[in-house]
């Protein structure tokens, strides 16, 4: 857990950005030294924005950052993300750190301009015969549904429907979700065996087998 003076820093700067920018900007602070990607959000202002609440778990930046080394972590500014309703944020992350140099938490922005961007399109008919495309990445309101989230990102990786695919399509999704993460999640070696019709025993051995390719 962050020290207790950190964590009370952070506190107080969370609610005066969120103050700052209005009810649409969610200020999110996650932490990284318990790894526990089921309850990561230990602070949180205007949760409203993503329906999140102190004590739910991650978004893919913080998988990304259980399983990787603290030091490189690099932050992440002005990014699009998507909520499971269909808002469009513009988000930025920044890593907090400890003495040397590792992360230990991260402190997120994710601001509503949803209506912005609708306005933005509208004036683009005037002004541009083209559009620009652009896919957020979607940001859930707890571990089940980024996992079910990202299994369907790894069916659309292979390109067919589980019921098409082979061996080698099926590595190939495991494989994506070993890279995401995905297995940080609790039981969710369940979820993916029952999704893709595989045995525990067989899920193991596409992962071997995905890090074996990868190497």
């Amino acid at each position: 857990m962050l020290n207790a003076s950190m964590l009370q820093f952070l506190f107080q700067l969370a609610k005066g950005i969120a103050q700052q920018f209005g009810p649409n900007c969610e200020v999110v602070v996650h932490d990284l030294i318990s790894n526990d990607p089921d309850s990561s959000i230990v602070a949180i202002e205007n949760g409203h924005v993503t329906g999140r609440k102190v004590g739910d778990g991650p978004s893919h930046v913080v998988l990304e950052a259980l399983r990787s080394e603290r030091a490189n972590l690099q932050d992440h500014l002005s990014y699009l993300t998507r909520t499971k309703d269909g808002k469009i944020l513009k988000s930025s992350t920044f890593y907090i750190r400890d003495d040397d140099g590792n992360a230990v938490g991260i402190f997120g922005i994710n601001y509503d301009i949803t209506l912005m961007l609708a306005m933005e399109n509208s004036l683009k008919q005037f002004t541009s015969t083209e559009q620009e495309n652009q896919e957020p990445e979607e940001i859930s309101r707890n571990v089940s549904d980024l996992l079910d989230e990202l299994i369907e990102q790894s069916v659309r990786v292979v390109g067919k429907p589980v019921a098409l695919m082979n061996k080698e399509d099926k590595v190939k999704a495991i494989q994506f979700l070993n890279n995401s993460g995905a297995f940080l999640i609790t039981k969710s070696g369940d979820k993916v065996c029952k999704f893709f019709g595989i045995s525990k025993y067989t899920l193991y051995s596409y992962i071997d087998e995905a890090k074996e390719a990868a190497n």
